[in-house]
């Protein structure tokens, strides 16, 4: 039976197309409030929506006479309607969480008092630029000019770079309530994406968000290069964040990680929200489906907010000509794993978000590789040179550790395997003995970054390859070097010797050309286009067998063993 309650939104943006699209799917109404031919309202053909302005107080009290709950799409509303319509209807977030977010100098205040870790901030209204040389002087430079209210995509914002730029600074944005912000030296950011229901506080896994011009640009899930301890971190501070604030549904959560491995939030918007988007084909239930069922009190497992593969999303900007996202569009129809939502906004125009398009993929490696030439396609688009490519297309698949460099010349034959079969690999000096907490260090991080495979060479004791398999739940391989005594054998018999539970794979001594190829075969388990490599090159050396079976053949031993100097 279809659920009866209807859904009324402030705002028919593309937040609540999307919003929409899985409210059709319940057979739930959504009643938007918005301009006539807004893009929520193009793919929802009924009666019930109505044509105003989300900041017009009677307008608002209109759509929640008509619906069982409201929620929005944009938070910059009219929270006093809202306060009074609470009476008659279920509004989610309460106004009271949508009042104090909206004004982004309150927000950070109300983080801050329970016990949130945010950017240190002060306030500026009033001051002119005599306040932003109290805050330069305090601060140092640079330090963040913000709009407190009405600021998205960067947009209220004002990087103030040096004392100089003061007068810049208050020209563009002096009419605005201000605030500054501390500088967060940051060597990522990243995002949260949360979900508040009766029962409690929910998170979608983290992701990392790349922004170009203050809009984010891309979202990588899972981020790049960082541990999933990191990760966790993350989504607890934002589950402390959303846990303050009252009424439910989903809220996107940004935040700065510094290159101490600290984390501060940075924003947090009380709706579904750009960071979020890889939610619809990433994973079981889209922030969107979340939102839905967070304010109708519908059920949400908590298994079903996990992440089912790997995913990096694209936000479709306008570039220089009117239908650039069409073109766009075009090219992304080549690619097989990319889903592609346009927004119905008509012409584009420089830094619109027309669209996003996702790409999902065993593995984030596969997924930029497919990727990069639709970033690379977008950034035409708009004119941007192609000099500096955006995501990271050589991500080292497998690591070879060595204790020694002196271990190097024995690995020579592996490594130019590994190059000819195109495998992006590094390669780093790491003893069992020697450096220990380094060793243990790049283990444990080891499958929290694009590795799938760890080639470990030692000789003597050999205690590397078994130390870094009981910190990784990498397959680990092991290459027995020959040392100085014992011709290796100590090594080999270390390394095939491991404890239950704790396996090293063990190739020939100083036979590094085994171990690439074994970490070649186990990564074609799950990348055919490396599988189809290693067949190709498998077909080489048949080749190259029978073409030596018949000159011995035809040569006869004695002159074949001449041609080998070997007679």
């Amino acid at each position: 039976m279809a659920d009866s309650r209807k859904v009324g939104v402030l705002g028919g943006g593309q937040l609540g197309r999307m919003l929409i699209e899985a409210a059709n799917r319940l057979n739930i109404q959504v009643n938007v409030l918005d301009a006539a031919a807004s893009p929520a309202k193009q793919i929802s053909a009924h009666d019930g929506h109505i044509e105003g302005s989300f900041k017009d107080a009677s307008a608002v009290k209109k759509l929640a006479q008509a619906c069982d709950v409201v929620t929005v799409e944009i938070e910059h509303v009219d929270t006093h309607m809202l306060e009074e319509v609470a009476g008659e209807v279920a509004v989610e977030p309460s106004w009271k969480t949508l009042r104090t977010i909206k004004d982004k100098y309150a927000q950070k205040g109300y983080l801050k008092e329970h016990g949130v870790d945010v950017a240190e901030s002060e306030d500026l209204e009033g001051k002119g630029a005599a306040g932003l040389k109290a805050v330069g002087e305090r601060f140092g430079y640079p330090f963040m000019l913000k709009s407190k209210t009405d600021a998205y995509d960067g947009r209220g914002n004002y990087v103030v770079k040096t004392a100089d730029e003061i007068d810049a600074a208050v020209k563009a944005l002096g009419d605005r309530p201000l605030y500054a912000e501390r500088w967060a030296d940051f060597r990522m950011e990243l995002a949260v994406m949360v979900v508040k229901t009766k029962d409690g506080v929910l998170t979608f896994p983290t992701v990392e968000t790349v922004h170009e011009d203050s809009i984010c640009k891309l979202t990588y899930a899972p981020p790049r290069n960082v541990s999933k301890a990191t990760t966790e971190r993350a989504q607890e501070l934002a589950k402390k964040a959303i846990g303050a604030f009252e009424g439910k549904g989903v809220f996107g959560v940004e935040m700065f990680l510094l290159k101490d491995d600290t984390l501060l939030i940075n924003e947090i918007a009380p709706r579904p929200h750009n960071s979020g988007h890889y939610t619809i084909e990433a994973c079981p239930l889209s922030q969107y489906d979340a939102h839905l069922r967070a304010i109708l009190d519908i059920p949400i497992p908590p298994s079903a907010l996990r992440l089912r593969e790997p995913a990096i999303m694209l936000n479709i900007l306008g570039g220089k000509n009117p239908d650039s996202h069409i073109q766009v569009t075009h090219k992304a129809y080549a690619s097989p794993n990319a889903s592609i939502h346009l927004y119905g906004k008509g012409d584009a125009r420089p830094g619109r978000k027309m669209g996003h398009i996702t790409v999902t993929a065993p593995s984030l490696a596969d997924a930029e590789k497919e990727m990069q030439p639709l970033i690379d396609f977008v950034d035409e688009q708009k004119g941007k040179s192609l000099g500096a490519r955006t995501a990271t297309t050589d991500e080292p698949l497998v690591a070879v550790i060595m204790g020694s460099d002196s271990d190097l010349p024995v690995l020579k034959a592996g490594l130019q395997i590994l190059e000819k079969l195109q495998v992006p690999f590094t390669v780093r000096i790491t003893s069992a003995h020697r450096t220990p907490d380094w060793l243990r260090e790049f283990s444990k991080s080891a499958a929290d970054t694009s590795l799938r495979v760890i080639i470990g060479a030692a000789g003597g004791a050999a205690h590397l390859p078994g130390m870094c398999a009981s910190w990784t739940t990498l397959p680990v391989i092991g290459l027995p070097v020959k040392a100085t005594h014992m011709d290796g054998w100590d090594s080999l018999v270390s390394m095939t010797q491991m404890p239950r539970g704790e396996p090293v794979a063990t190739v020939g001594i100083n036979n590094s050309t085994n171990a690439a190829l074994l970490a070649v075969r186990i990564l074609g388990a799950t990348d055919l286009a490396v599988r189809e490599r290693l067949r190709v090159w498998m077909e080489g050396n048949e080749k190259e067998v029978l073409r030596k079976d018949q000159e011995l053949l035809d040569q006869g031993f004695e002159k074949y063993l001449k041609g080998m100097g070997k007679w």
